[in-house]
């Protein structure tokens, strides 16, 4: 185990995190499984938040063929749950490097995770985090970072910068195409060709590839997906072959970047170009580690049907709570809400219940549902007819829609088993 790693697994673990028994001393995040905790039998207060190990080990290996299979590399999105011991299980898997959408996240990628090849999907142009970006690789030779540039404005500012500091190496740029109504990105093909003389002329950057987020624009209905991801990775193509035509990528190979999470099986198979140099097509997806019981599943039950997958992701994230109150007919109060679980993309799913006394989880009544949340509350409505209904003490377990809104209201995650024995633990970074 590498020094960087070791740091990593000895972590502490304690009772001023949630979710952690408040009356067991800290403890390593590698001396978790010794302790023999099981979710289910009450050795956790709830909610907690928490990942299924096989199901886990399932998406990454998952995900990793799926794009060795397409000949393209993996650069998943750390974003989504900003943890250093899943980044390293993505490492370890065979990803190229990791993503990041800013200078903070990637000083945790660098420190906490050993990631020496990172591509930052932003623009990065204020001083501050260019002096960051600058001291990072100062400390870590062997450190890659490839940001975003976007605008003639932005590498004004990056000059400006390097101005102040002569003697540092040029920084490695993708040029971002982005959608009209998009977020960011050049919208038009004279201005990216613009751009791209630019930054051929400039010093202060090395132009080394092209980026697009197609994300946005996905609806989950194939015969408007297609035709869109189709059209916009055709303007990446003709993009990155005039840029090439005129000389103006500064590398032995060009990166060809894009890829989110909702249809990243039509981005795979057009990112690997036909250029004079050798492309380096990297996919960015973040949130297959986990997957979700919303969102998301919706999305790749349309990836499923064009790439015939039988069995393609599975949800490894679940919310896990407590009844707390059952104050009329048909509705129970859950001890969980918007400080817990993600509610951007959808409201949380029941998906497992075990009543009190008991370890052992049955499925939740399809008719169950997540209608409202407050801050430290969910509303599950059960109709006062259900076949099964909801206790005081009962335990209801979750599924969440969109899991970069979860991790971030968690500082830690137990990782367990289909018994839900707690067999591992990672920690979390926003």
């Amino acid at each position: 185990m590498t020094a960087v790693n070791r740091g990593v697994a000895t972590e502490r673990l304690g009772p001023w995190l949630k979710g952690f028994p408040s009356a067991h001393p800290p403890i390593a995040c590698d001396a978790i499984a010794r302790q023999g905790w099981n979710v289910l039998a009450g050795d956790l207060p709830l909610p907690l938040a928490l990942i299924k190990r096989d199901a886990l080990a399932h998406n990454i290996a998952w995900m990793q063929a799926f794009a060795h299979e397409r000949g393209v590399q993996m650069a998943p999105h750390g974003k989504t749950t900003m943890s250093p011991q899943l980044f390293q299980r993505q490492l370890d898997a065979g990803a190229w490097g990791i993503t990041f959408a800013n200078v903070f996240q990637l000083r945790v990628g660098v420190e906490r995770a050993g990631v020496r090849r990172a591509l930052i999907a932003n623009q990065v142009h204020q001083h501050v985090d260019l002096d960051a970006l600058a001291a990072l690789r100062d400390e870590h030779h062997d450190l890659r970072v490839v940001f975003l540039v976007d605008s003639p404005a932005q590498l004004a500012l990056i000059e400006a910068w390097r101005a102040t500091r002569p003697t540092v190496p040029a920084l490695e740029v993708l040029l971002e195409i982005g959608i009209a109504g998009g977020r960011t990105g050049v919208r038009g093909h004279d201005d990216a060709l613009a751009l791209g003389r630019a930054l051929r002329a400039s010093r202060a950057v090395r132009l080394v590839g092209v980026e697009c987020y197609e994300g946005l624009g996905a609806t989950g209905d194939s015969a408007v997906d297609e035709p869109y991801v189709d059209a916009l990775m055709q303007r990446v193509a003709g993009i990155a072959r005039a840029l090439e035509a005129e000389h103006l990528f500064e590398s032995d190979e060009v990166i060809v970047s894009a890829g989110g999470s909702a249809v990243f099986d039509l981005v795979a198979t057009r990112l690997s170009l036909k250029l004079d140099r050798p492309v380096r097509a990297l996919l960015r997806s973040g949130c297959y580690v986990t997957h979700d019981q919303g969102h998301y599943t919706r999305f790749v039950a349309a990836v499923n049907r064009r790439c015939g997958c039988e069995q393609g992701l599975t949800p490894a994230l679940e919310l896990w709570t407590s009844v707390q109150s059952v104050p009329e007919p048909g509705l129970a109060l859950l001890t969980a809400g918007r400080r817990d679980v993600g509610f951007d993309a959808g409201l949380p799913v029941p998906v497992a219940f075990v009543p009190a006394g008991t370890r052992q989880p049955v499925a939740a009544d399809p008719a169950w549902r997540i209608t409202a949340l407050n801050d430290q509350h969910a509303y599950l409505q059960f109709g006062g007819d259900a076949k099964v209904q909801p206790r005081v003490g009962d335990r209801v377990g979750l599924g969440i829609s969109h899991p970069c809104t979860t991790f971030d209201k968690w500082h830690w995650m137990p990782i367990v088993d289909d018994d839900y024995t707690v067999v591992d633990a990672i920690t979390i970074h926003f």
